[in-house]
């Protein structure tokens, strides 16, 4: 028994020594001097201290220290001068706003001051260089933390950029499984991204990104779209749905030719989606893929039952109602 007290009052003086060295390092933060040492170990750490974003966005000059970090990274984009090591210390940076994103203390405080519109710059970029995926990759992960409470753990600590791709996919891959089972008030969220330009910045990755910056991209997508704001939004004008249908067609045909089941079941949830709007229906008959139509991505999805079944309904909804001539065949629209 005394054993037994003993250990669980290491723990605790554990426990109290890293705490205060939490404190220590958001402290340091304030500091050019001490900040990029206290970016890394937080960014670390963030898994494991839960309250860390209320610390984060309560203590004072942080967020501003962690601005500051992504606007001294601009002159860098333009033209793409960024180096691996300035895109490690931005991405850790970027963490730390994830964290914040995702805690549903702070996720409303962190809108309402419009962070987010920040990143946009990243997004904008073309480089397919390693270092600007990275950073492409970690800004589009702060919008989708926006989406879960259980924020979603992206490589940001990582400073050997070679294994950036197979941590983000693992990482990636487990918040899609959490997801499913979480449900929270997304409507914030949806409100303020319509008002944004974050559609069109999803399209460009979607269509020219590497099939990690793609998948995030069209996750993004896929959560406004099962908004019912958001689908009448995108739904509201031909030109706003002939951009999306045309980049989710771009995406089937390249997925055809390189197969990614992961990014297919998202694209395809965005076409079923899609086909829950009338007017998007209609025109979704005359420019569905024939891929998704034959047995293009049988073999893909031969052991995905949902993205299979998803499939299916979405076939179905575009032959319900639909007009047809003696033999069974679809006539034209008038």
């Amino acid at each position: 028994m005394l054993a037994t007290g003993a250990a669980v009052t290491n723990v605790t003086a554990l426990a109290q020594v890293d705490r205060e060295k939490i404190y220590q390092w958001i402290n340091e933060l304030s500091s050019p001097e001490t900040r990029e040492n206290a970016l890394l170990e937080l960014s670390k750490k963030r898994e494991s201290v839960p309250d860390l974003a209320p610390m984060l966005w309560h203590s004072c000059g942080t967020i501003a220290a962690l601005l500051q970090e992504i606007v001294n990274i601009y002159p860098s984009i333009n033209p793409p001068t960024l180096t691996a090591h300035q895109s490690n210390r931005v991405c850790n940076a970027l963490a730390l706003l994830q964290c914040v994103a995702s805690h549903p203390e702070t996720r409303s405080a962190f809108l309402a001051a419009h962070i987010p519109l920040f990143l946009y710059p990243f997004l904008h970029t073309v480089s397919k260089t390693r270092p600007f995926e990275y950073l492409r990759l970690t800004s589009l992960g702060v919008i989708g933390n926006l989406y879960s409470c259980l924020g979603i753990l992206f490589p940001s600590t990582c400073n050997n950029h070679k294994t950036m791709s197979s941590s983000f996919s693992l990482s990636w891959l487990s918040v899609f499984t959490a997801g499913a089972l979480v449900k929270t008030d997304e409507q914030e969220v949806i409100n303020f991204l319509l008002t944004t330009e974050i559609i069109p910045l999803c399209l460009r990755i979607m269509e020219s990104g590497s099939e990690l910056s793609k998948t995030v991209a069209t996750f993004i997508l896929q959560k406004i779209l099962l908004d019912d704001t958001g689908l009448a939004y995108i739904c509201q004008t031909y030109e706003r749905f002939s951009h999306v249908a045309m980049i989710l067609g771009k995406m089937v045909l390249q997925l055809s030719k390189e197969p990614s089941a992961r990014l297919l079941k998202h694209v395809v949830r965005c076409y079923l989606r899609l086909s829950d709007n009338l007017r998007a229906r209609e025109a979704l008959r005359q420019c569905l893929p024939d891929q998704l139509k034959d047995s293009t991505f049988a073999q893909v999805l031969k052991d995905d039952t949902t993205t299979k079944r998803w499939l299916a309904q979405l076939v179905k909804n575009l032959q319900e109602g639909q007009v047809t001539d003696a033999r069974g065949i679809p006539l034209a629209p008038q």
